[in-house]
Formats: C-alpha cells, structure tokens, sequence
C-alpha cells in the first residue's frame, strides 16, 4: 500500500503567506521577497509531509491567492480588461494575478476584480473563471511545471496536483451567451496535454487531477466530457498514472463514468460518504488502483483508526494491497497546520483532536496497522487512539442535560413573529422613520493595526481592562460620530470589540474551545481561525448587549445590534462529529434567541443576524436539499421570532447564488436582507426579482474584498438596475459585506460615495414624482 496526501496548507505555519502578501501590496516588500516566502512555505510543506511516512507528495497544492485562480493564469483565461496591467507592470505575472483577485487601480487604471464564490461547501472562497464564447486557451503561467521542477530538486516524489478539465470549466461562469462552458473544451485541453507534456518530460509519475464535480448531479453532457477529456489524455500519454481525486461527497450516479475512465487510480472520500466503498469495490476496473480517504480533510477530530481500518479491509477483500492508496479525504488547505503549536487546549480535549502535520502521521500510522507488519510503536499509537475516541464518548465536559431538554422542550411557536412582513414593515415605517434607499453598512469596520494591538495588549496584561475598554469605546464614539457626519441612516458600532464573527460568540458560549494558533485560509491572506464546538452549547450570559447599548446611547439614530446566526456559527466552526449538526444547531439557535430578546429590553430597534453560510451549508446532492434547508430555515427562525413587530430584523448574505433555494429565503422571514451583488453587477439580484421576493432587500453596491474605490455614478448605475427590478420602497444600500479588512482611507471613500449615491437616486425620485 501506498500513502499519498491531496494537498497541504498553504498559509504556513505562522501565516507566512498572510503577512508577505499585505506585505507586498502595501510596498513594503518586493516581489522577489514574496516569492521566496512561497519557496520557503513549499520546502517547509514538502519535508514536513516526506518526514511523516508520505510516499507521493503533491505539488502545485499552494497557491499565494487561490487554486482556481492559479489555473486560470495557466491557460491564459485572462479577461480582456487585464490586459493593460500585463503591459504597465515589471512584475506583470504576479501583478496582473492579484490584479484579478483584487482589482486594479493605479497608474491611471481602474479595473474591478474578478467574481469570487464559495468552493463547494466549505468556507474557502475560489476566484470564479469568466469565459467568453470560443474562448482561446493558451499556456501563460508555468508555475504547476516550474513547482514540480522545485520539488524534484529537493529531493521530493512529487505528484502535481491541477484541477481537472471538466470540473475547471464548471467552476467559471459564462459572460455572454449563446453557448455552455463545456462547449470550451476542444479550445483548453491541447493546453492541459502541454502541461502535462512538460511534467512527464520532467519525469513526472503521477499527476492527481481534481474532479470534484464527479460528486455533485451532472448532466450527460457532463458524462461524456468526462469521458472525452480522460480518453484524449490516455491516448496522448500512455504511460502516465492519471489519477482522479473526488470529494466532499460519494460518486453515487456518476460511478459509472468514473469507473469507466481509463485512469490509474481513483480516489474517494470515505469520511463524508463511507456507503460509496461497496458499489465502488464491485464496479472498480482490475487496472485501477483505489486511494481510499479514511482521515478528515476537513474537520479537526482524531481518526478513530479501527473505523478507517474496517474500511481498508472491505476494500482488501476485493484490490490486493499494492493497489490500495491511503490518503486525507480531500486536501488539508481545511485543516489547521499542526496541533503541536497549540499549548494552552485544555488536556482532555486535545487529546481528541489532530491538525494537517497529525493527520499526515494518521495515515502513515493506519497503513503501518493495515499491512499487518506487527510494528510495536503502531500498535502503541492504536491503542492511544482508542483510549482517547472513548474518553470523548464518556465525557462529562461534552453532555450537558439541561440543554437537551431546552431543545426538546422548542415548539412550532418559537419559530413564528406576531404578523406577518407587510404588518410589520408598517410599524417598522412609524417606529423607524427612515428615507427612501436607507443607508448602512453591514456591521465591521476596519480593524486597524493600534485596534488590533489594544487586543493584543488586554490579552498579554500589558493593559487593564479599564483601560481597553476606554479606547474600544474612544473608537467606537469616533465611528459613529463619522457616520453622523456623512449622513448614514442606520449605524453600526463597528464591532472593534470583536476578533472575528463566529470566535467572539464562541468565546462567550459553553460547549466551545479555542485555538492560539488554528488558522485556515478563508480567501487570498484572509485567514480564519474556526472555533471548535465539542460539546453541548448554552448562553449563561449576554453577549453583546453592553457594547450595542453603549453606541445607542451616543446617537439618535438606529445602531443595529449585531449578532451571528446559529448557522453560520455552526458552518464556521469545527463541529462535534457525535450526534447530528441540525442538534448542534438548534443549541446554537435557542443560544442567539436569547440574546436576541435582550438586546430588544436593551433598546436596540435594529437587530441583524448574519447568516451568509445557510448557502455553503447545502448538501451538494440536491436530493438532500430538502432536509438541510427545513432544519436551517427553522433554526434562522427559533433565533429570529421572539420579538415584537416593531423590530426590525436584518440578515446577512455573500458570495452565494439564490436562484435554487430563494423559497428558502423566503421562509427566514428576515424584514431585511443584505446581499453580495456588486461583483456579479446585479446578477444575483435576478432571483429575488424573478421570485417577487417580499421583504426588503439591500443589493450591495461596492465590493468590499477589493481595495479599489467605486465612484458614485458606479453606484448609481448599479441601484438604478436594481430599482429596474426591485420597488424602490423596498430597496436599501450597503456594501457588500463587512468592512473589517479594509483600510480607513478607503472605506471612508467609499462610504461617502454611497450616501451620495443614495441621495442621488431620493432625489431622482423625487423628480420622476414632480
């Protein structure tokens, strides 16, 4: 048997990557110094992973902005706008990647970035590919061949890692239409056959080709691209061990064509759907070879090594063993970088827990185990491993019975408001007293480096907690003065308070723990680092109420109280794995209901609950929808429906399409939503028009992910195509997202030309009026 790893995290173990990337941006670093950052992380990866017992270790796997953007620099699927940045820069290849990612605008340029959504469903967010009709391809980036290059010098078996064909030309979006995407693959495949060309010149064994979208409903187009991509590729490299790396789900209907593929392996996740391994077994050709994913990518939790073993042995009874491959589910970039760095865990629980670099030494162990060799340390390690999987099954820390009966206890009247939205939006008018397209933003302000340390300081002792409440409250009167002073309807307090939007909720809830240093990469150098729900949840005391109550009372006008919803908590956290996520959900949701009630006692008319996950939440079968979506809505709903009709409830969502689930939406009853539109240019928005959506909805005007400023005729243009479709009674403006990661001066910017582009379009109204 032979052990192989999907893909490795990126950010390096002390986000090397994070800090040189912002580095760069502002200046401050060249581009040579960021580049060897990333030589320094890969070499760092690669030993780390030949250390640990890997025999096939992945190349390409980093990235110094996303996967999905790295491909599309290498085929060339550059968007027309892009094309001045390649003539304007010395440094034009890294400069025109992150111009895409970020936008551009400097030397006289001002360009938008590329869109970006969420990569299936998780909360890692991919550089969505634009294709036009009869879209060339061309090879323009050499990093999957230079990195290989790299590692071979170093001395590594390496297995470059690309995104296959079809599920490449999947992930991207048409931009204009009269054809489908899958039309492309004739123009891009003489691009991978080149690539691949150059690996095996190199002298390249294996290439690991990621076909994700073999786990979603695919269409018989879809088959027979498959079929056509994988035959073209055999033809042209005969030699060659192709694998396929499928994830996040099981085969399912697409077994037939994955296992008709004439490929050298094929690789499965065993964690999120252990039933495909039988069908799997008997349809598996004899010349293929099986990478079986028995440890969690994606998840923080020990392998229970018996139950990854009873999977190896199914699969032994079918595929002799030097046809077996042991393996991570999916690529660890979901997985914190090494549990080792964590110091302060309480014992007890991190004997439960396994981060990338102990995940790598899981399937080193489990194939030890599996082949039998009576290896003394292995079977040390198996019974460590079983002591701890049932310490957690027994834990006093983990199972509370006060909580489980609150949740027993929830009815359907939890999840009801006293009358229905055009009531309420009535009262809401009276209670509120807002203009036409009201203005606010959508909760964070910038985190600047003096906030950040304030926080740094308080958490080291080198400040009391007297003192770093006068300046979070120094800051916060600061941001409302400006948002006064700009001329801002609903305000926020700027939540300087807070580290991040799951983690200080948690920090506050029973039934979760901390990490010092567990950070995954959410987007580009924005790293998140996900708390760890591991047992029962409850509220004990209020969590924000302080904070919003302290802003209302600088100001006059309405300051949204600020809360995260139960699911995007649960989405955003690394989840217990002992009993069902919607149970886990329903703690969380009674938990925020709470909080939610005393923030009204408190005075605060506006309360918003984020839930920008309910869409990277969906089961990727859509057969599974159903189910996911009635938990979820119900949950949104328990948090949501204890207050009266005057307050006024808004939720938050980003980077997510509608169209499929907007009924769902629907249901949530939130009297406002928030969503990301200004990428898409509106696109988004087609869904709830289409629907006749019936609450009030704020499209977002400006894409905060860039740092480019939009100019108001920007805004106006894009509220105008809102207003085409959406009453203008209902429509409010915002940004797209919170504002945490931007810098003051462009935010301020911004901010001011939104307000102007809302007096803009009140005084258009006024006029069509007159």
């Amino acid at each position: 048997m032979l052990t192989h790893n999907l893909g490795y995290p990126r950010i390096g173990s002390n986000r090397e990557l994070k800090k040189a990337c912002e580095q760069y941006w502002s200046g401050k670093i060249s581009a040579n110094e960021l580049i060897q950052t990333g030589k320094y992380i890969r070499s760092q990866n690669w030993q780390l992973q030949k250390q640990g017992g890997m025999d096939l270790i992945p190349c390409n796997d980093f990235s110094f902005y996303d996967h999905v953007l790295d491909m599309t620099l290498a085929v060339g699927a550059i968007p027309d706008r892009y094309h001045d940045v390649i003539l304007n820069n010395s440094n034009h290849e890294l400069d025109l990647y992150f111009a895409m990612a970020r936008g551009y605008q400097k030397n006289g340029l001002d360009i938008t970035a590329m869109e970006m959504t969420k990569w299936f469903d998780t909360n890692y967010h991919y550089i969505v590919p634009e294709f036009r009709k009869n879209q060339p391809f061309k090879l323009f980036s050499n990093k999957i061949i230079n990195e290989f290059f790299e590692a071979k010098n170093a001395g590594i078996h390496a297995k470059p890692v690309i995104i296959g064909a079809v599920s490449y030309l999947l992930l991207g979006k048409e931009k204009e239409s009269g054809f489908q995407r899958l039309d492309l693959l004739d123009n891009l495949l003489p691009v991978y056959v080149e690539i691949l060309k150059k690996l095996e010149a190199l002298g390249a064994e294996w290439v690991q080709f990621d076909e994700p979208y073999l786990v979603l409903d695919l269409s018989h187009k879809a088959h027979e691209a498959y079929k056509y991509v994988y035959s073209q590729i055999k033809k042209e490299f005969p030699t060659l061990k192709i694998m396929i790396a499928t994830y996040f789900e099981g085969l399912r209907d697409n077994l037939s064509v994955a296992t008709s593929l004439p490929v050298s392996a094929i690789h499965v996740d065993l964690v999120r759907y252990p039933d495909q391994l039988d069908d799997l077994l008997e349809r598996l050709p004899e010349n293929v070879s099986l990478s079986l994913g028995v440890v969690d990518g994606r998840n923080i939790w020990k392998t229970d090594f018996q139950q990854a073993l009873a999977l190896i042995n199914k699969a032994l009874h079918k595929v002799s063993s030097d046809r077996i491959f042991i393996a991570p589910s999916c690529s660890l970039l979901h997985s914190p970088c090494d549990l080792d760095a964590e110091t302060k865990l309480n014992p007890e629980i991190k004997q439960w827990l396994a981060f990338a670099k102990q995940k790598i030494n899981e399937v080193a162990t489990i194939r030890q185990l599996a082949e039998n060799k009576n290896d003394k340390i292995a079977s040390e390690k198996l019974r460590d491993n079983q002591i701890a999987i049932e310490s957690r099954k027994t834990s006093a820390l983990i199972h509370k019975p006060e909580v489980k009966e609150r949740v027993n206890a929830i009815t359907d009247e939890y999840t009801k408001r006293q009358n229905v939205f055009a009531v309420r939006k009535e009262k809401q008018k009276k209670n509120l007293n807002l203009p036409l397209f009201p203005t606010t933003t959508i909760g964070s302000f910038p985190q600047t480096t003096e906030v950040r340390s304030w926080r740094a300081k308080y958490k080291k002792g080198e400040i009391s907690a007297e003192q770093y409440d006068a300046l979070l409250k120094q800051e916060i009167e600061k941001a409302i003065r400006w948002q006064e002073e700009i001329g801002i309807d609903v305000l926020v307090h700027g939540e300087f308070e807070r580290n991040d939007m799951v983690e200080y909720f948690g920090e506050q809830l029973e039934g979760f723990v901390f990490t010092e240093n567990g950070w995954v990469q959410s987007y580009g150098s924005r790293c998140v680092k996900p708390p760890i729900i591991y047992g029962d949840v409850q509220r004990t005391k209020p969590m924000t109420i302080y904070w919003s109550s302290f802003a209302q009372s600088l100001t006059e006008k309405p300051v949204k109280g600020m809360l995260t919803g139960p699911v995007t908590i649960l989405q955003w956290s690394f989840v217990r794995n002992d009993q069902p996520r919607s149970e886990t959900c329903k703690q969380l949701a009674l938990a925020i209901r709470e909080e939610v009630l005393d923030l009204e006692k408190a005075g605060i008319k506006i309360i918003q609950i984020d839930e920008p996950a309910i869409r990277e939440g969906l089961p990727l079968r859509q057969a599974d929808w159903n189910t996911y979506l009635q938990w979820a809505v119900r949950a949104f709903r328990i948090s949501a429906s204890g207050v009266k009709d005057e307050t006024q409830i808004h939720t938050h969502m980003c980077y997510s399409e509608f169209n499929d689930i907007i009924q769902h939406i629907a249901d949530m009853d939130a009297d406002v939503i928030t969503i990301e539109c200004s990428r898409s240019q509106m696109e988004l928005l087609d869904a709830f028009a289409n629907f006749k959506y019936p609450n009030d909805i704020g499209p977002g005007v400006y894409d905060i992910h860039s740092p480019r400023v939009p100019s108001k005729a920007e805004m106006v243009h894009l509220l105008e195509k809102a207003k085409s479709v959406i009453p203008a009674d209902y429509l409010w403006v915002n940004p797209d997202c919170g504002l945490k990661t931007r810098q003051w001066e462009e935010t301020k910017k911004a901010l001011i030309e939104m307000v102007n582009s809302a007096k803009e379009m009140r005084e258009s109204i006024k006029e069509q009026v007159v």
